[in-house]
């Protein structure tokens, strides 16, 4: 017999051994115990998953994060956002701060008049600072709250209302400034003596108080102003129930307005807000500070 039959040979009797009565090396009662034993294995490891799950789900809130991986609340952030938090632009040309200008007409949109209407979603909670507006426990039985209404005319001639260039134009560029949004914080208002010389202490309030990061820098910034509710950020507006309770919530704005740029220079400001339980850390710019550079030319 030539060895090309004898392979042929033992191959097909290892798919089916007709002595033996074995199908590739098992009988069927060996095949049976077989895929008894691997059905029973996997169940038991599909088994062990799903209630691992399970229990999982259960230390899980539908309200708040269980776990946050971020740094600790909260941050503060600006628009218009750039590369490098770099602001360049020429007074006399539109475009080239017209991508700046786009970016606050897109945040200041949620903030139309019109669009607070619903007094289902929507509650006046006074022009002035208040303390906080308490809904409910988080998590309780409650449905969905209410949502403080704030109008962008506050923000003055940031507003983009009035003046749709926000600034730019003239040079005196508008920052719209933000505490970011933590399920269920209150941020408290700070003590007395840890707040600059020259703001003064509301108990409703968190300030926010911007001026020069390099001393070379001190008398190039000029006047700042500030716009919005007295200047910060009110309690009222906290705290934040999250997005399944709070979908409507619109958080409090602070508008920064540099009215006295020096022209052709690179300027660095840093804005910080200040509160009993905001810290700041040397390894993120944006908690509960940030700085940005100016650069402005007018040719």
């Amino acid at each position: 017999m030539s060895p090309n039959k004898e392979n042929d040979g033992g191959w097909k009797k290892f798919v089916w051994n007709s002595e033996k009565r074995e199908f590739l090396g098992r009988t069927c009662s060996s095949w049976g115990k077989i895929t008894l034993f691997y059905v029973i294995f996997y169940g038991c490891l599909a088994g062990i998953f799903i209630g691992t799950i399970q229990a999982l789900l259960l230390t899980l809130s539908d309200y708040k994060p269980t776990y946050q991986d971020r740094v600790a609340p909260p941050g503060l952030s600006h628009t218009p956002r750039s590369e490098k938090s770099e602001i360049a632009f020429n007074m006399n040309d539109p475009d080239s701060f017209k991508k700046y200008t786009s970016s606050m007409n897109s945040l200041l949109s949620q903030y139309d008049d019109e669009k607070q209407t619903d007094e289902k979603n929507y509650e006046d909670c006074s022009p002035e600072p208040q303390t906080y507006k308490d809904r409910g426990i988080l998590g309780d039985d409650l449905g969905r709250r209410k949502a403080c209404r704030f109008s962008r005319t506050w923000l003055g001639p940031c507003s983009g209302v009035a003046d749709s260039n926000y600034g730019f134009k003239d040079g005196k560029p508008c920052l719209i400034v933000k505490l970011n949004r933590i399920v269920n914080f209150k941020p408290r208002a700070p003590a007395n003596d840890s707040i600059p010389d020259n703001l003064v202490l509301n108990p409703n309030l968190i300030p926010i108080f911007c001026k020069n990061k390099r001393e070379v820098d001190k008398e190039k910034i000029g006047e700042i102003k500030y716009h919005g509710v007295k200047g910060g950020f009110p309690l009222q507006y906290y705290p934040y129930y999250g997005k399944l309770l709070h979908p409507q919530y619109l958080q409090p704005l602070v508008a920064v307005q540099f009215t006295n740029l020096t022209v052709g220079e690179e300027l660095r400001i840093e804005c910080k807000v200040y509160g009993a339980n905001i810290d700041y850390s040397e390894k993120d710019r944006y908690q509960g500070r940030f700085d940005v550079k100016f650069t402005i030319s007018n040719s």
